[in-house]
């Protein structure tokens, strides 16, 4: 079931719960006479009973009404050390589902899971039939997170007519199919299998492009650092000569990850770069060469003909490289994302994507929108500013953590 659905209904039943309990409280109240109140006298200050009668008082009535302070020596249930607060029965922290710990997925995306969540919880479970409202906010919420105004069509479009087949019937069986639908729509373009990026007698070569700002040589440093750990040799090309201190940069992340970075600071042609960096990868054996790119808007057509220019180099320094294009794109623009990776990949034949900064944004739907419109695969997602926040990209996994949805 979807966690906010589950969150709803046992905020609903406890509140049943509660209004049961104070309403038995209130009839125990009215029925029962009033009587003396004797449960509150310790057993140090309790007053002996009366001795009017020469009648023995029953025993009960001297038993104490609290147990002894002092356990028995079988009794371990009482004992708490001297430095730790005894928990009441019902005390403590809940337990906290796998996909909500730290650094998790699920925790990860939770802006743009409650931009689409928040409040369903409440429109669902309030309603037994499908009506148009509930599908009117639900693209509302749809396109609110970014998935974009086709796309959201599509998904509404779909939904609607599984409505009217009667193959859903109702609102948690269609936020179900819901699920469903999204998934397909990632698995359609990615591959049944992650890249190998191991190629015989030569360095795979991955060239790595995207605009400025959008995360793109610290993207490259997290690659390094992943395929590093994996046992590969790794080679870098700071071909990014346009920007300050973009080779600076990138020699950073070589140093940090012990990997070997050519190009320096004051070369001025990325194309020769790159050109020098197939060469020394294939002459020392390199498994992954990867090609950092100048940062450039899709509206510079100057910058995006380089590209085109650098990519052909490469080709004849490797005849069979670039093996990969990717473009890292920042999640947090929005539909501005789908712009770029529509110009770039008119600009270059790209093989795929990384998505950037979707830990802080509620965009994280245009993943949705790319994926239909371009059939581009997402090969890795940024979630965290950490190494490890660089992940291949699952995409059930996901739309998972995405709409709230938790193991029954």
């Amino acid at each position: 079931m979807f966690g906010f659905l589950k969150r709803k209904k046992r905020k609903n039943e406890a509140a049943e719960v509660h209004d049961e309990v104070d309403q038995n409280t209130a009839e125990t109240t009215q029925a029962t006479p009033e009587t003396p109140d004797t449960t509150e006298w310790s057993t140090e200050t309790r007053p002996p009973a009366p001795s009017e009668s020469n009648d023995e008082q029953p025993a009960a009535t001297a038993v104490p009404a609290e147990p002894s302070a002092t356990p028995s020596a079988n009794d371990s249930s009482g004992r708490q050390e001297s430095d730790t607060r005894a928990s009441p029965p019902n005390e403590g922290p809940a337990e906290t589902p796998k996909q909500e710990q730290s650094g998790s997925l699920f925790n990860r995306l939770a802006k743009t899971r409650s931009g689409l969540t928040e409040g369903l919880g409440d429109l669902f479970l309030g309603k037994k039939q499908i009506d148009d409202d509930l599908i009117e906010e639900l693209e509302t919420r749809l396109i609110m997170a970014d998935v974009g105004q086709a796309t959201t069509a599509a998904l509404i479009d779909e939904l609607t007519a599984e409505v009217s087949r009667k193959r859903v019937n109702d609102p948690e069986h269609l936020f179900e199919t819901l699920y469903r639908l999204m998934v397909e729509r990632l698995e359609a373009v990615q591959p049944a299998e992650p890249p190998a990026r191991r190629q015989s007698g030569r360095p795979h070569v991955m060239v790595v492009c995207g605009i400025n700002g959008g995360g793109k040589t610290t993207s490259i440093g997290k690659l390094a650092h992943r395929f590093k750990a994996e046992g590969r040799d790794v080679t870098l090309a700071a071909a990014d000569t346009f920007r300050a201190a973009a080779v600076e940069q990138l020699i950073s992340w070589g140093e940090r990850n012990n990997v070997r970075v050519i190009g320096e600071p004051g070369r001025g042609d990325p194309a020769s770069v790159a050109f020098d960096a197939v060469s020394s990868a294939k002459a020392r054996n390199s498994d992954l060469l990867i090609v950092d790119t100048a940062g450039r808007l899709h509206t510079q057509s100057g910058l995006m003909d380089e590209l085109g220019k650098l990519i052909r180099v490469i080709s004849k320094a490797e005849p069979e490289a670039p093996d990969e294009v990717l473009l890292v794109i920042d999640a947090s623009i929005g539909q501005n994302a789908l712009v770029q990776a529509r110009q770039f990949n008119q600009a270059v034949t790209l093989t795929g994507l990384i998505v950037t900064k979707l830990d802080g944004t509620a965009k994280g739907g245009i993943v949705f929108a790319i994926a239909d419109e371009l059939g581009l695969p997402i090969h890795f997602i940024g979630v965290g500013e950490k190494a490890e926040d660089l992940r291949s990209f699952e995409p059930r996994a996901f739309v998972d953590a995405l709409l709230d949805r938790q193991p029954d």
